[in-house]
């Protein structure tokens, strides 16, 4: 599903136009990244949990010349999907 279908689906779910479900959609994933950025959690009833994951130093290898290397530690976003998801997905 591409932006355009999310954003249909969601105009015809929530009773809206196209234009205002687009607004909304582009506020939740602005707030959603902001939050996140900023080293909050952010929890969606249903879907799951967004927050930062600290990513400790490590030791890789250059798989061209197979020299080893020091990957620096670094913060990354993480996501874990809630029960009602995970249900929802499963097979």
């Amino acid at each position: 599903m591409k932006k355009d279908d999310l954003v249909q689906a969601v105009a015809e779910a929530a009773g809206l136009n196209k234009a205002e479900a687009d607004r909304a959609l582009s506020a939740l994933v602005e707030t959603v990244v902001s939050s996140v950025a900023a080293g909050e959690r952010v929890q969606i009833p249903g879907l799951g949990t967004f927050e930062s994951r600290e990513r400790s130093a490590r030791e890789g290898r250059n798989p061209q010349t197979g020299e080893t290397m020091q990957i620096a530690a670094t913060t990354v976003p993480g996501f874990k999907a809630a029960a009602a998801f995970k249900q929802a997905t499963a097979k």
